[in-house]
């Protein structure tokens, strides 16, 4: 498997990935205003509304990426469909016997969870199928803007090929980080050919 380097981003916390669909807030207020019909005890009213009221907010917190939240809008409509199935389908039944309800909600929360964090790295992992910078656009969970993601892919065919990623991403950190000098000998032309990840990175980290 081809490595990645992720370029020009850091961690943050969001809010919550799901609450960007189109849909979410029309999904969640529906559930929220009818949850009261779906148990026999009372005590699991509450329960299951702070569950949905704070599904957004807790999501980020179960999430425990090293990377930026930042999810394809093909991702996240996938993810929202298949969360929407399972929540239509838990308040298609009547009534549910005490705690049968909040534990289902949970379970969709984490199954959610899951699939929020195998989209976003999944994205990222496609990068392994470019050489050199690549560029793809998503959604940020922060604020539901328009981001993109840029990141360095290793998958190249040729000596020549890598030589040029690496000028590439020589030329990337230049523009947008400013953080290229002269004292980066280890990868001027002489050292492309037999530069490594490991190198690389050793050689970015000491400047």
């Amino acid at each position: 498997m081809a490595l990645l380097l992720c370029l020009g981003l850091t961690a943050a916390l969001a809010r919550g990935c799901l609450h960007c669909h189109r849909n979410f807030s029309e999904k969640f207020s529906f559930y929220r205003h009818h949850v009261n019909l779906k148990s026999w005890w009372v005590g699991d009213i509450p329960v299951s509304g702070s569950l949905l009221t704070y599904w957004s907010q807790d999501t980020m917190k179960e999430l425990h990426l090293a990377i930026p939240a930042e999810i394809t809008r093909e991702k996240l409509g996938q993810v929202a469909n298949a969360v929407y199935q399972k929540m239509d389908q838990l308040y298609q039944g009547k009534m549910y016997f005490p705690g049968y309800f909040p534990s289902e909600l949970r379970a969709i929360f984490r199954e959610q969870v899951h699939l929020i964090q195998n989209a976003i790295i999944e994205s990222r992992i496609d990068c392994q199928r470019h050489c050199g910078i690549f560029q793809y656009e998503t959604i940020s969970c922060i604020n539901c803007t328009d981001s993109h993601v840029v990141c360095f892919g290793y998958n190249c065919e040729s000596s020549v090929q890598w030589e040029t990623a690496v000028q590439g991403l020589l030329l990337y950190i230049n523009n947008w980080h400013n953080l290229v000098s002269p004292s980066f000998t280890c990868l001027e032309p002489p050292h492309l050919a037999n530069l490594t990840l490991e190198t690389a990175s050793e050689c970015l980290t000491q400047h």
